[in-house]
């Protein structure tokens, strides 16, 4: 790769905002002879993605229209959140058990514009790699699937830490991730000042 294909790249990781955060993903390397084109990535998504994506695009969906509209009664309201609860946590259960143990990894940092992720033995992945990943946010039940490629590796505290951006993604799961990334940094920003209002209370 060309120093500058390779800036390229690692700015498109830059495009998006990140956060760190630590999630557990599942990775395994791509042959280039064997990478899909984008509609061949959709055909073959395991069917428990697919299926996570359409029931919170239904949820959305049909409780938004709701929401705006006059008289319609908390108790109802509360009752249809309840409901997308229960659905969250059985998808969030179906989806969990896709994640494999001989492929897991440890993440610890995402935005729309991909992750970085550890690995401790420093040759499983290299610069330049395309990834199948699976992504699991156990916080929210929820998990994406897409396709990466390893931009930038580094040896840090002897565990290779690997810069990944999205090649194949959906739409809707890219915008999620998006979403997801600032609704952590809202939680993260009011822990921190919890953190300093327990302080200031302690001082005094």
């Amino acid at each position: 790769m060309t120093t500058a294909g390779n800036q390229t790249k690692l700015a498109q990781f830059d495009e998006f905002f990140s956060i760190n955060y630590d999630f557990h993903i599942n990775a395994s390397v791509i042959e280039l002879a064997q990478l899909p084109t984008y509609p061949q990535f959709i055909e073959n998504m395991p069917a428990p993605f697919k299926i996570a994506s359409e029931v919170n695009s239904i949820d959305q969906n049909a409780l938004r229209p709701l929401q705006a509209a006059p008289g319609v009664a908390n108790q109802l309201m509360e009752y249809l959140n309840h409901q997308a609860k229960k659905m969250d946590f059985l998808i969030g259960y179906i989806l969990s058990q896709q994640n494999e143990a001989s492929m897991r990894f440890q993440a610890i940092k995402f935005g729309g514009g991909g992750i970085i992720f550890k690995a401790k033995n420093p040759k499983t992945f290299s610069t330049s790699d395309f990834i199948e990943l699976k992504l699991f946010f156990s916080d929210d039940n929820t998990a994406l699937y897409c396709i990466g490629e390893i931009v930038n590796s580094e040896l840090i505290d002897g565990e290779s830490q690997h810069k990944v951006i999205f090649h194949h993604i959906r739409e809707e799961d890219q915008e999620a991730l998006v979403r997801n990334s600032l609704h952590q940094q809202s939680k993260q920003l009011q822990a921190l000042a919890q953190q300093r209002n327990q302080a200031k209370k302690t001082e005094l």
